[in-house]
């Protein structure tokens, strides 16, 4: 879901808000296709399909309507609240009697322990290496390009609407899957699981890059990984502050990203930028050995 909401955010430069309904998306899809017979493997993949065309709807509404991106991402969530009460027939499924990705892991004890925890970590290290692939190929050089410079790259040639549309595509249906993980790890999909996620990815992504940098696209992949662990701790950890209850838990996350944001003006933090860049102009401006 970070990965997701980094592609929007950071690559496009694109404030997409329709991972909030995006998200409950894959979970209802996932939910009532398991629900009703199929394969949990294929009910993901499908998840990651709807959430892909939520993305394509509101590239559509911004590309071709000529929508505020805004704008077309709240329509779009917004929508998706009625059609994901469709898909689902009511507020929640429960998936607790279904067999799921996850039943393996439960069945064999395995569920929180470390065998767990490194298969996931596993899966995400699989989806950051696929976007890394992704953003290096000339769809996504051309995808970092419209978000530095939307008239340069268009004056090479490139339809930006078309990958602008692409963008939110790919983005959204990383966030479909995502959901789709999740209900089936807690058991159930519900209306109310995506409420506020688009400050859990924002979050992940700003503390992530923050803390670890982002100076390249494989470090920046990774920073948003970390970012994301880095949030979920420091959320867990503020939970455990007597006078804060788990309704605080969005103020919590609000208080993060604004605290994330302001990183980077604070004094120490601020002479690390400058260290960096100025590592790297000194690296770009090297003659390596035998040159002229």
């Amino acid at each position: 879901m970070a990965l997701g909401v980094y592609l929007t955010f950071r690559i496009l430069n694109f404030p997409d808000l329709t991972v909030d309904g995006s998200f409950t998306t894959g979970a209802a899809t996932a939910a009532v296709l398991i629900t009703g017979g199929t394969h949990p493997a294929l009910a993901t993949l499908a998840a990651g399909a709807a959430g892909l065309g939520a993305g394509v709807i509101t590239g559509l509404l911004h590309a071709k309507g000529g929508i505020n991106p805004l704008l077309a991402g709240i329509l779009t969530q917004i929508g998706l609240y009625s059609i994901n009460l469709r898909i689902m027939g009511g507020a929640n499924v429960p998936l607790l009697r279904e067999d799921t990705l996850i039943t393996p892991l439960r069945e064999n004890g395995l569920l929180g322990g470390a065998a767990a925890i490194g298969i996931f970590a596993a899966i995400a290290l699989l989806v950051k290496l696929a976007l890394d692939w992704f953003l290096h190929t000339d769809t996504g050089l051309a995808l970092q390009a419209t978000g530095d410079n939307e008239a340069m790259i268009r004056s090479f040639g490139v339809n930006t609407d078309r990958t602008k549309i692409l963008g939110l595509a790919v983005s959204n249906g990383l966030v479909g899957l995502a959901g789709a993980g999740v209900a089936q790890y807690q058991g159930f999909a519900d209306i109310s699981m995506g409420i506020g996620l688009i400050i859990a990815g924002l979050a992940s992504v700003i503390l992530g890059q923050a803390v670890f940098g982002s100076r390249v696209i494989v470090i920046s992949t990774l920073a948003v990984v970390l970012g994301s662990i880095l949030y979920r701790v420091v959320i867990q950890l503020a939970l455990q502050v007597p006078w804060l209850e788990a309704n605080d838990m969005k103020l919590v996350s609000a208080v993060l990203v604004v605290t994330a944001l302001l990183l980077p003006r604070w004094g120490v933090f601020r002479r690390v930028g400058a260290l960096r860049s100025l590592r790297r102009t000194a690296a770009t401006t090297t003659t390596p050995a035998g040159g002229q």
